[in-house]
């Protein structure tokens, strides 16, 4: 039960993008101190955010890094009724240059309206690195996991390759995932992210995580699975653990 749980609480990280920060308040000593911050994972499956150094949060993070990223189903009527996981973190900010570099190349194409904010604006990269998670699947599905983050084995230049290539040579593939999966098709979609459970959409300024039917972990597993899709009819129920 718990690989099953650990399984659904990382979609519900890898689909959502973002959470509700809370970090110990250095203003209000003993008091939780919350925000809400857009997030990516990175090659190691953490979320990746960037943040201001003047903001509240930032100094609180500075002070003490221990901290939680609450996650919870966009757009549900009974938010109790649905997924949400509480995943509890120590900060790290990013100072080595070729791990910033990294994570700009990530998180930009996820987010491009916030490229400069890290030259321009004083902002950081930072990762939370997991300790342990409360996973609640909807009513009495109640999970602690230790282990629920998984290392992108894509990530880095393999996966700009796949995701330059889909979208210089097959929009079209790329629109057909949007129809099969009932997306709006408010703007093109491009392909911003992959790993080894799924892919990342942008339309407009909206970012969803579409899962494959079963784990790819290599390329050529990846490529199959793009093909299949792409002269899929639905899309194929997922295999279950």
């Amino acid at each position: 039960m718990s690989v099953e749980a650990a399984k659904h609480a990382r979609e519900l990280l890898l689909k959502e993008y973002r959470g509700a920060l809370s970090t110990q308040s250095k203003a209000m000593p003993g008091f939780p101190f919350g925000s809400v911050v857009p997030y990516c994972l990175d090659d190691q499956g953490r979320p990746l955010i960037l943040i201001s150094r003047i903001a509240q949060h930032t100094h609180n993070l500075r002070k003490d890094p221990k901290c939680s990223l609450m996650v919870g189903e966009r757009g549900a009527e009974d938010v109790q009724a649905v997924g949400r996981l509480t995943y509890l973190a120590e900060a790290e900010q990013l100072t080595e240059a070729a791990a910033i570099t990294a994570a700009a190349e990530r998180y930009y194409r996820y987010f491009p309206e916030a490229r400069g904010y890290d030259t321009a604006h004083d902002f950081d990269f930072w990762v939370l690195n997991p300790v342990r998670h409360r996973y609640i699947g909807g009513f009495g599905a109640i999970h602690w996991l230790d282990q629920v983050t998984l290392a992108n084995p894509f990530a880095g230049q393999v996966e700009v390759r796949m995701v330059d290539h889909m979208n210089s040579d097959h929009a079209n593939a790329i629109e057909h995932y949007v129809t099969l999966t009932g997306l709006p098709h408010t703007a093109p979609a491009t392909l911003v992210g992959i790993d080894s459970e799924g892919m990342h959409l942008r339309i407009g300024e909206g970012l969803h995580w579409l899962g494959f039917p079963e784990p790819c972990n290599t390329s050529t597993q990846v490529r199959e699975a793009l093909v299949l899709l792409a002269r899929a009819s639905e899309w194929p129920k997922k295999q279950t653990a």
